[in-house]
């Protein structure tokens, strides 16, 4: 083998930011290493003008899938042998995505399902919390169900006040007034019954850091987490 090549992880990131570069950062922090030559290799395409996603599944933007086809080549020439996106929406177009690459795209709802299943929750009511166009669209509920968990969602006030509103402050780095704006929304899950409650956009993880977590006593899925470890055990598969 080249001294150069190897299993290269590739992200798909910009969408957004900072939810990309927490990635790239859980990755370093998760990541069982004991030198630097230990990490995971990693390439970063990070394209922030890529077009909203909730809103042009909504009907409501232009087409981001042109944008993220684009980043996939690049890190196809970059040499990545697998796939991540850190952003859960941009999963509707998880088809198309495949069908344009020959790698391996790691799917988000995957890791967290496997995710829950590492913390020994293979069953149950399991809260989700995540864009108007993720949760209209059925992309966790379907896959929740389809593995014998019953999902509880926000109704379309609370999608608003607890879910878009504090992504929206993530998103412009405002991250107190976003945790002031989840919070409650965790809270309404957790007095319905919630067992678990998933953070299903990786912009919510930014608003409700590790350390406030432990408050409700249930675990709280973050999907970037959830992505990082997937990517890990793909990792420590692969010939080196």
């Amino acid at each position: 083998m080249n001294t150069f090549t190897g299993p290269f992880l590739g992200i798909l990131g910009g969408m957004g930011p900072l939810a990309s570069a927490t990635l790239m950062t859980r990755l370093a922090q998760l990541t069982p290493a004991t030198s630097d030559q230990e990490h995971i290799p990693s390439i970063l395409w990070s394209d922030p003008r890529t077009p909203s996603r909730p809103a042009a599944y909504l009907h409501q933007g232009p087409d981001p899938l042109p944008w993220m086809l684009n980043g996939i080549t690049h890190l196809e020439h970059a040499g990545a042998k697998t796939i991540v996106i850190p952003c859960n929406t941009a999963h509707l177009w998880f088809d198309a995505l495949c069908a344009h690459t020959q790698l391996p795209i790691i799917h988000i709802v995957d890791a967290v399902i496997q995710n829950l299943q590492d913390q020994g929750i293979r069953s149950g009511r399991i809260g989700l919390m995540a864009t108007s166009a993720t949760l209209a669209s059925m992309l966790y509920q379907d896959r929740l169900h389809a593995h014998g968990y019953e999902c509880l969602t926000p109704n379309a006030e609370e999608i608003e006040k607890y879910c878009s509103v504090p992504i929206e402050f993530a998103k412009k780095g405002k991250l107190d007034a976003a945790q002031r704006a989840v919070t409650p929304g965790v809270t309404t899950l957790f007095s319905r019954g919630a067992q678990a409650i998933i953070l299903g956009c990786t912009e919510l993880p930014l608003a409700l850091p590790h350390p406030v977590r432990n408050f409700w006593d249930i675990p709280i899925i973050d999907s970037i987490d959830a992505l990082t470890h997937a990517a890990i055990r793909w990792y420590t598969q692969q010939p080196h």
